[in-house]
């Protein structure tokens, strides 16, 4: 997928927002169909246009990223929602049927779902994180953190967070160097300049690593602001009120990534919950790297429903 902000032959940043725009309609509408026609009138242009501008932009169709993105969450869901029957799962996430859902899956992945190792695709997802790193000591503190195990004494507190509008710069492959540090300081100076700094900093991990390669992976940089009118390359997400479990952490990459880890393959099993349809996503203590790049502070929030 190109990055919709990078430097080389830039698109019009107002291209950049009814793209954006368009991927968080389809987000939101998964499990629904989602036809060219209404996808295109969201992003306010001609169906024959927006096809061509999101494949010039997104480097796929709309028809292979909205399929792409619902195998992803299928992937998501049969790892963390194991109750669910792989029909459940195909109707969540906008497949006509459990037999269209199978056909979709085993033409990407060479079987059907019943018959995936779940577990060997998450640990080769896992790997690639780890030699993300280029360091083999970092790599070596990314390991995931096992089941039941809890070195680090995370305690969960639930919360009930209320409505928000965020003003967001999204990053594609984020885990290239510095990307989401550099969006950060962009997004930082366009909310100074408006006197916006001051709301809840934000980070939304659309993507689970270990479910999707890092070149696919969405990373939204986001402050919380009033209900304002935005346009370019900003973009506006109004979220709902949502109940989420928080983990404040203070420490490396390493420590957050195990937080998430223990969240999902811990926490998650023996609670009562189970993850709502809603990005996992920090909340900073201040601005986002205000520590620097190798200290975070900060409380990761995973949005959950009662089981």
């Amino acid at each position: 997928m190109r990055n919709l902000n990078e430097n080389s032959d830039p698109a019009p940043l107002d291209y950049v927002e009814r793209v954006n725009r368009a991927i968080d309609y389809i987000l939101r509408n998964l499990s629904q169909a989602l036809r060219l026609e209404d996808v295109a009138a969201v992003a306010l242009f001609s169906p024959f246009h927006f096809h061509r501008v999101f494949k010039s932009l997104v480097g796929e169709t709309l028809n292979q990223f909205v399929g792409r993105v619902r195998l992803e969450r299928a992937l998501f869901m049969m790892s963390h929602q194991r109750s669910l029957s792989l029909t459940e799962v195909a109707h969540s996430c906008g497949f006509a049927s459990s037999s269209d859902f199978s056909r979709s899956f085993k033409k990407r992945f060479g079987v059907p779902p019943s018959a995936f190792d779940l577990e060997s695709y998450r640990d080769q997802r896992r790997q690639e994180l780890q030699d993300s790193s280029g360091d083999p000591k970092i790599a070596e503190r990314l390991k995931r953190l096992p089941a039941g195990e809890n070195p680090d004494g995370f305690a969960a507190t639930i919360r009930e967070l209320p409505p928000r509008c965020v003003a967001y710069l999204r990053v594609f492959d984020p885990y290239r160097p510095d990307v989401v540090s550099d969006a950060a300081q962009k997004l930082m100076a366009w909310a100074e300049e408006r006197n916006l700094d001051g709301g809840q900093w934000l980070g939304y991990m659309w993507e689970d690593p270990e479910v999707v390669p890092l070149a696919d992976c969405r990373y939204d940089v986001g402050v919380e602001v009033p209900d304002v009118q935005l346009s370019g390359e900003i973009g506006r997400m109004d979220f709902p009120a949502m109940t989420v479990a928080e983990l404040e952490i203070r420490g490396g990459i390493d420590l957050e990534l195990r937080a998430i880890d223990w969240l999902f393959r811990t926490w998650l099993p023996n609670s009562r919950y189970l993850p709502a349809d809603q990005p996992c996503f920090e909340a900073w203590i201040g601005k986002p790297f205000a520590q620097g790049y190798e200290h975070f502070e900060l409380k990761v929030h995973l949005p959950v429903v009662r089981s």
